[in-house]
């Protein structure tokens, strides 16, 4: 079992990128509709003018780090980033926001560009740069109560694999945050760790991926996921709230986010993830834990970044004024 104390009370492990938020002149663009989607069209071989850019450092494996950080806990990151000027901005911030970094230096650095906010929707390219090539021997601590993997792919994937064993025989409790490429894409593997996810975050669309079944019933879908072994699964809908099982009592806890305007949606899914996770650290309630994270993510979205608008110990006090309602259900 894991000593009574640790170092940290939790370790994330994902992503580190520099974010950069670009907002065009809307007059030179304009939405279609193509291929049962809308598209975002600029027109070809003409020079677009920028009215704002705004550069933050992004990744759920930073952006959680620092909401955990904020929310009082004693954090470390595990995760690669460049040796390079991208690479000191993201020490940098960790640095700022007490954060230890526990990865490896060296490549090139995650770099993402996020094109103009239309409603809820944005479009990003992202360069993943080295945080794909996480070789388990650069890991330099996991000295910690709970680890929050969020996705990553390839050598690092297989590195979270490896950390998911040492933390199945050291007591480390676990949160996952799986994208749907990993859901898609590593079904085997992902099976196998699932069976030891103490808390499961993620989507609709990710869970029904999971399952392989298509029905917009959450409840049906928390019955599935809940099977393969996670001890709390929950599964956010956006403007339909988020639905969380809890094996302890068997209870479906469902809450709706107030209405807020969306600036930015970019790092609501870590905002809300770190928020309830901390709750749960900190020995609150699932129905608290919930208030907690969707207030993270409702500070987040109004506004651009992932990480500056993020709460910090007053989110607290914020949720225990908190009026909405948590409903309960028995699965």
């Amino acid at each position: 079992m894991a000593p009574f104390t640790t170092k940290y009370d939790i370790i994330t492990m994902g992503s580190a990128t520099v974010d950069v938020f670009v907002h065009t002149d809307p007059d030179q663009s304009e939405l279609l509709h193509a291929h049962h989607h809308f598209d975002l069209c600029y027109p070809l071989g003409s020079k677009i003018l920028i009215h704002n850019i705004h550069f933050f450092v992004g990744g759920g494996g930073t952006n959680t780090a620092v909401a955990f950080s904020r929310l009082g806990l004693k954090t470390g990151y595990i995760g690669k980033i460049g040796n390079d000027d991208n690479g000191k901005t993201i020490l940098e911030c960790l640095k700022n926001e007490n954060v230890e970094f526990l990865g490896g230096i060296d490549g090139i650095s995650g770099y993402s560009v996020i094109l103009d906010a239309i409603g809820k929707d944005r479009t990003i390219f992202a360069y993943k740069g080295c945080n794909d090539d996480l070789n388990f021997k650069e890991v330099k601590n996991l000295d910690t109560s709970w680890l929050y993997l969020s996705s990553m792919m390839n050598e690092s994937f297989r590195t979270q694999e490896k950390i998911v064993q040492y933390a199945k025989t050291h007591g480390i409790k676990i949160a996952y945050n799986p994208s749907l490429y990993i859901v898609k894409n590593h079904n085997l593997s992902l099976l196998r760790m699932l069976k030891h996810v103490d808390i499961l975050t993620f989507n609709k669309e990710e869970a029904q991926a999971l399952v392989n079944d298509q029905t917009n019933n959450i409840f049906n879908l928390l019955y599935e996921v809940q099977k393969l072994g996670p001890k709390i699964v929950i599964i956010s809908d956006g403007e339909n709230g988020v639905h969380c099982y809890n094996s302890h009592d068997e209870t479906v806890y469902v809450g709706k986010p107030r209405r807020v305007k969306v600036v930015e949606t970019t790092g609501a899914g870590d905002a809300f993830a770190s928020g309830f996770i901390a709750g749960i650290i900190h020995g609150t309630d699932i129905s608290f834990s919930l208030k907690l994270g969707m207030l993270n993510a409702e500070s987040v979205i109004a506004h651009i970044g992932a990480k500056n608008i993020l709460l910090g110990h007053n989110a607290f006090n914020m949720a225990e004024r908190d009026k909405r309602t948590i409903f309960k259900k028995k699965l």
